[in-house]
This record gives structure tokens, C-alpha cells and sequence, in this order.
């Protein structure tokens, strides 16, 4: 606004209906251009984030209406118009102070499904025996390494290392994490 002030947000109710009455359904989102860092620190927090910086204002609306995600947007043109499926606009350009209003705004639980959703392409990581990745990972990871997670769409291998420390201690220095999860993957091959 010209005041200087950041511009509000605006939310409309985006949560899907549950399966089962009083189930929580996870938000599914779809970030705008401008949020490229935003959507892979929501796959890091686990949370299903179409990024698709190719479509323009248009597209971008069209995608979340049909694949009923949130959008997350920093254009202020959708602010003034009615036609926008359910979004929010994110109103800092700091991808830190993006992931702290977004997860605050929509009450995320980031402690349940950490490094569970392969960061590159968006699909959820399945646990994959150890054997399996002999030839995917390096030896040093093969030798010190006992649990894996696989992408089943790029084929990453993801296990737990240096960066997952990096990305724990990340969140909680943002205030969004205060214990570690059980189990996750952070390194790709």
C-alpha cells in the first residue's frame, strides 16, 4: 500500500474436508513464481507444494482451482480481484520470514512429516531397504548410513546426515520446531 505498511493477507478457508469428520486433512498448496524458495522449505516441512513458475497470473489460478490447492502468492493484483481460487498472500520477500507467516497464518504442524517429501519434485519419499541403494550411494554413505528414503519420481536417495541437522536446527531457530521427528532423509544422490 502506499501508507508503507505491509500489505494485509488475505485467507480464505482453505482446508479440504476430511474423509472423516474431525480428521485432519493436510493443506496441499501451490506457490507462485515469486515463492521458488518457500515451496521447497514447505516439501522440506512435508507439506504436498506445486511450484510452477512457467504459468502466468491466469495459470497460476487455473492450477489451484483445478488441483484444489492454496495458492501462495506475493502479487498484489489478487488482492483487488474477486476470481482467485482460496489463497494467501505472503507479504515479505525473505524466504525465512515467508515460512514463519505461512506455517503461523495456517497453524502447520512441522514436526510430523520433516524430510518426508522429496524437496526437487514434490513426491512423498518411501522408506527403501538398504540393500537397494548400494550402487545409488556413495561408499563412505553406504559404510555409516542404515535407513534410506527413495523418490520414486528423480530417483533421489535421501538418508540422514549433516544436512538434516542443518534443517532441524534451521526451524527451530525460526521458532517452528522444538523437537526432532523420528526419522527422515536429507542428502540426495
Amino acid at each position: 500500500p502506499a501508507s508503507g505498511c505491509p500489505a494485509p493477507s488475505r485467507m480464505t478457508d482453505s482446508r479440504p474436508e476430511p474423509a472423516t469428520p474431525g480428521a485432519q486433512v493436510a493443506p496441499r498448496f501451490l506457490a507462485d513464481r515469486m515463492l521458488g524458495r518457500l515451496a521447497k522449505w514447505l516439501r522440506i516441512l512435508g507439506y504436498d507444494t506445486a511450484y510452477l513458475p512457467q504459468l502466468s497470473s491466469a495459470g497460476v489460478k487455473r492450477e489451484a482451482r483445478r488441483q484444489g490447492r492454496l495458492l501462495l502468492t506475493r502479487r498484489t493484483c489478487f488482492l483487488r480481484q474477486k476470481d482467485v481460487p482460496h489463497f494467501l498472500f505472503v507479504r515479505t520477500d525473505g524466504f525465512r520470514a515467508q515460512l514463519v507467516q505461512v506455517c503461523t497464518e495456517l497453524r502447520l504442524d512441522v514436526s510430523t512429516h520433516v524430510l518426508r517429501r522429496c524437496s526437487v519434485c514434490n513426491r512423498a519419499l518411501v522408506a527403501i531397504p538398504r540393500e537397494q541403494v548400494r550402487q545409488r550411494v556413495p561408499d563412505y554413505v553406504w559404510q555409516t548410513q542404515t535407513s534410506f528414503l527413495a523418490c520414486d519420481e528423480c530417483r533421489r536417495t535421501y538418508w540422514p546426515a549433516t544436512h538434516r541437522a542443518r534443517v532441524l536446527e534451521e526451524l527451530r531457530r525460526l521458532g517452528l520446531l522444538t523437537d526432532h521427528p523420528a526419522h527422515g532423509g536429507d542428502s540426495a544422490g
